[in-house]
């Protein structure tokens, strides 16, 4: 089995917009459970939401992120066909906005 690092990116939520109602993320959360159980065993870390990226560049300089990386998940799959389709059916990319999922396979540190 490989391991894939899962990074979910979503547009910004503006500031002012109100917080989505508890029933709201306790469905959207039935939904990402349900997928989780999809991935069963081959679930290495279901992850945590992220906010707040700042670069970090040569020479210790930092600027914000790029990207609104908003996530990520491990999970362990056969090959990258497999670990696509299960990106495919994730709940993430129902999500209003233009929702993404990249999809980066975890390489061997040499030597370690």
């Amino acid at each position: 089995m490989t391991k894939f690092v899962f990074i979910y990116h979503a547009p910004s939520t503006p500031l002012e917009a109100a917080p989505p109602a508890p029933e709201d993320m306790a469905a959207v959360m039935e939904q990402w459970q349900a997928w989780a159980g999809k991935v069963g065993t081959g679930m290495v870390d279901f992850g945590t939401p992220l906010a707040g990226g700042v670069r970090v560049l040569s020479g210790g300089s930092t600027a914000p992120s790029e990207r609104n990386v908003v996530g990520y998940t491990i999970i362990e799959a056969a090959d990258a066909g497999a670990a696509l389709e299960l990106a495919r059916q994730h709940p993430h990319l129902n999500m209003p906005g233009g929702c993404e999922i990249e999809v980066h396979e975890a390489q061997q540190v040499p030597g370690m």
